[in-house]
């Protein structure tokens, strides 16, 4: 996966004046083309993507903009970066860095690592020679990656340290934040279709002219991207705050994983997780019903009222009722969108009913 004009349009601050608030959308100039296949094709990741997603806050980090957002997460993962500065040296504030470093795939970090050691050293080469013109200081080492096995292994257990360091403890509260994301883009595209999801999913950097999806990029580029019919993929992220161009097959966007993009995700370390002890509170929430209702969620993420009452056979201001107790406890999220509320499951929510099946 390559991604364009990474160092310009993820890192440097938009001026002040750059959007002026209640102004007309601006002009793009990263043109995205769809054909009739690619709009049938067009989804939303279906989980994370654990290294891409690092790829973004190896970045964040090293940038410093944003600093009310990620200060206090700058501060504390700065403390312990020092050990690993030879993974985060490929991937800069500002330049390329090498595909096989940052797969856009879907699963579980252990086994992206795992790949990602088993990469073939032909292809790290022609990866290192494709970001070369683009990264003249790039350091000396990497040039022997492909022929130095045991410099690799480093550098991939670097690769995991730096995924410990800034994301393993805000990994939870990330796919919280993924899953409501989904819910509201699942909402969109049923209540609007792909015009309306396009059209929706990042409105301050994206625009959908059919049949173009238009980018608006800091760096002035003014491009092409035919998809020819392989499709696209929308990524939510945490550490994304723009629209962030991956091509590759599908081609991809990233975009800020908040449905208000005014009050952007918070990075806060959970004072504790799912797996640790309960209050007596929270167990006695499930009872029959509302066990029923949680259990509904859970099976039917992004549900509105109307239909998790239907699903759990109850009344809707029962179901209401029930969501919202759930939500106070911390086992559910709801979010409004247009005249429904969408429920998902969060993982304090998911970890009780695993412990009740498990009883």
């Amino acid at each position: 996966m390559i991604i364009d004009r990474y160092d310009l349009d993820l890192i440097r601050p938009a001026p002040k004046n750059d959007i002026p608030e209640g102004s007309p959308q601006p002009a793009m100039v990263y043109r995205i083309h769809f054909t009739v296949q690619d709009l049938a094709r067009t989804r939303v990741a279906e989980g994370p993507m654990p290294l891409h997603e690092l790829e973004l806050a190896a970045r964040a980090v090293q940038s410093r903009s944003q600093s009310a957002r990620f200060g206090a997460w700058r501060h504390r993962a700065r403390a312990q970066l020092s050990a690993i500065r030879m993974a985060l040296s490929l991937m800069p504030a500002v330049g390329s860095s090498p595909a096989f470093f940052s797969p856009a795939k879907v699963g579980p970090v252990e086994e992206l690592l795992d790949q990602v050691r088993s990469t073939p050293g032909e292809r790290v080469r022609r990866n290192l020679l494709e970001v070369a013109p683009h990264r003249p200081s790039l350091p000396e080492w990497a040039h022997r990656l492909a022929d130095d096995a045991s410099l690799f292994a480093e550098l991939c257990t670097g690769l995991g340290h730096l995924h410990a360091c800034l994301l393993a403890p805000y990994w939870a509260q990330f796919t919280e934040q993924l899953a409501v994301d989904r819910a509201l883009r699942l909402q969109q595209l049923l209540t609007g279709g792909v015009e309306y999801l396009l059209t929706q999913v990042n409105p301050l950097w994206m625009r959908w002219n059919p049949p173009i999806l238009e980018i608006r990029m800091l760096s002035g580029a003014d491009r092409d991207l035919h998809l020819e019919g392989q499709g696209f993929l929308l990524v939510p992220s945490m550490f994304c705050d723009r629209a962030i161009v991956t091509r590759g097959r599908p081609a991809a966007v990233s975009y800020p994983a908040y449905p208000n993009q005014q009050r952007p995700l918070e990075l806060t370390i959970p004072a504790s997780t799912p797996g640790q002890d309960r209050s007596p509170a929270v167990s006695s929430l499930l009872g029959r019903t509302r066990t029923a209702v949680l259990t509904t969620i859970a099976e039917h993420q992004g549900c509105t009222t109307k239909e998790l009452a239907a699903r759990a056979g109850i009344a809707p201001a029962s179901a209401s009722e029930h969501a919202t107790v759930l939500r106070e406890a911390g086992l559910a999220r709801s979010l409004r969108h247009r005249n429904s509320v969408l429920h998902t499951l969060t993982p304090l929510g998911l970890a009780v009913l695993n412990a009740r099946q498990e009883g």
